[in-house]
């Protein structure tokens, strides 16, 4: 079976689906996976076919820097206020309309969508006769249960939580109405038809149900299937100075914001190094897009480093509370302090605060070298965090989120 993963966004937004790919091409199934042009290598690497799609515009909107407030300025990592993302998706919309579907049109039997994807790739795959899931790293379906994701809001109750979620679930569908149109028209779409398929369309969610359970609320076919690992290579050995430093004093702390763009980074890498000296701790520090570079007598700052190799041997985790980093820091079992900036990071953060394996959160814009130390301390030095980083780590290993997904697809495909 011919199987397209369409996915857009940064490497979070990405890397998750390698490894789902790469488990269901052992499967037998062919995979290709049509994404931005800058990450062909890792998809390729993955053992997956790669189409690309002229879709890096939109993914760089999320981390864009501005001027503002906080450390680095607004931080940034702030990017585009959601107005002007909104803006920007109904520009680009109907070319994103068109690639998504030429990804379709080209021999897929079967469609798995992401979040970012899934309002322009499901008319696309409903006006070409094809079945599609919906393969989501956030659980963007209104419930009674939390606010939505992708506000920075508390919960303010069932009503209100399920109220504040349908309007922002308003702003995406008109962030994406002029592709939706320009698709409906294309290929003869009806709204209504369209409308009566958004009401029963699967969805399967790669977050472990440990982290967040499935809302009681959700409508059938919404499933919380598990988390999906991004794909290694096997062959991966880390670099003498890394392996040198790891081995030459007690556990260090990791410092990373991913894909997420301060504006002074120079400011934020002396904060960081004087938090981690504050705190008592040595660090390894990702530079990664932050542009991050922190080195001395106990601190270094490496490149790319799969955070599946990295995680396990340090003392804690600080970072900007991806999806994606929020999961590989579980998977590890290892205490965390989320400094989140925007969109769903706050969502991530507070998922760790009530697991216990952090001691709170420290948004960005309220970044200082003293109460980075002080979560770092309590973070390091209170066995509580890690005795129950390790217990939630256990339970997530038990999970076979890819394989959940293998059997939804061969369903979906009568097989």
């Amino acid at each position: 079976m011919h199987i397209l993963i369409a996915t857009a966004g940064s490497h979070g937004d990405v890397a998750p689906y390698t490894g789902l790919g790469a488990r269901l091409r052992q499967a037998g199934h062919r995979v290709v996976m049509a994404t931005h042009a800058r990450s062909a290598e890792a998809v390729r690497r993955s053992g997956l076919g790669f189409r690309p799609l002229p879709l890096d515009r939109y993914a760089a909107s999320g981390t864009d820097s501005r001027e503002g407030t906080g450390p680095g300025k607004r931080g940034s990592g702030a990017g585009l206020t959601k107005v002007e993302q909104i803006k920007l998706a109904r520009e680009l919309a109907p070319e994103m309309a068109d690639a998504v579907t030429e990804a379709c049109a080209a021999g897929a039997e079967v469609v798995l969508l992401s979040s970012g994807l899934a309002p322009l790739g499901l008319v696309a795959a409903e006006g070409l006769g094809l079945p599609s899931l919906g393969v989501f790293l956030q659980p963007l379906a209104p419930t009674r249960e939390f606010p939505p994701v992708i506000f920075d809001m508390p919960s303010m109750g069932p009503f209100a939580n399920r109220t504040a979620a349908r309007c922002a679930e308003s702003l995406l569908t008109r962030a994406f109405a002029t592709g939706v149109r320009h698709l409906e028209r294309r290929l003869g779409v009806s709204p209504a038809a369209l409308e009566r398929r958004r009401a029963t369309w699967p969805v399967q969610h790669g977050f472990s149900p440990v982290v967040v359970p499935r809302p009681a609320d959700w409508r059938r076919g919404m499933e919380v299937a598990g988390y999906w690992w991004p794909s290694e290579s096997p062959d991966w050995t880390p670099e003498p100075r890394l392996a040198d430093f790891l081995s030459s004093g007690p556990p260090p702390v990791y410092v990373g914001f991913g894909s997420m763009q301060p504006s002074d980074p120079e400011r934020l890498g002396r904060l960081v190094a004087r938090a981690l000296k504050l705190a008592g701790v040595r660090g390894v520090v990702q530079a990664s897009w932050a542009g991050l570079s922190v080195d001395g007598d106990d601190v270094l700052t490496v490149g790319e480093v799969p955070h599946s190799w990295l995680f396990p041997k340090m003392a804690a985790v600080v970072h900007h509370a991806g999806a994606g980093t929020t999961a590989a820091g579980l998977r590890a079992g290892v205490p965390a302090v989320p400094v989140p900036m925007m969109l769903d990071q706050p969502f991530w953060a507070s998922r760790l605060t009530a697991l216990r394996v952090s001691p709170g959160k420290v948004p960005f814009r309220q970044l200082s070298t003293e109460n980075l130390a002080e979560a770092l301390r309590k973070a390091v030095h209170d066995p509580r965090y890690r005795h129950r980083a390790r217990q939630v780590s256990a339970l997530i290993a038990t999970e076979d989120g890819a394989g959940r997904v293998l059997t939804a697809v061969e369903q979906l495909a009568g097989r």
